[in-house]
């Protein structure tokens, strides 16, 4: 069995490098994604939903990851050209057969406007 952690850290460098293949490998056929804007089921809509994002970023960071036997949880920062400030979130991703089968990501639109 892999490590949460390292999947999960597998998954955002994926992402983030925009290596869409390796993403789909990654999800489960059952997962299910939740942000603060919307909640998608199953493994083609949450690609779907995972290319349309990686469409609109330049990077991203990771900066905290921790694990546990059946979750993981990833703290990063994308770089989004559209916005001047990095949209810093976590996600909370859940495991099943080694898949990823739900990801939760949390973040604050509303720093976003802040001045720091």
């Amino acid at each position: 069995m892999s490590s949460k952690k390292n999947i999960a850290v597998a998954y955002y460098t994926a992402l983030g490098t925009k290596n869409l293949g390796a993403v789909k490998e990654f999800l489960h056929p059952n997962i299910e994604f939740s942000d603060p804007q919307e909640t998608v089921i199953g493994k083609e809509a949450v690609f779907k939903a995972a290319e349309r994002f990686s469409s609109i970023f330049s990077k991203i960071t990771i900066y905290a990851k921790f694990g546990s036997e059946d979750q993981a949880l990833i703290v990063y920062d994308v770089e989004i050209p559209a916005i001047s400030k990095n949209l810093r979130a976590a996600s909370l991703l859940s495991f099943e057969d080694d898949l990823i089968s739900k990801i939760e990501l949390i973040y604050d639109m509303g720093s976003l406007n802040k001045t720091s």
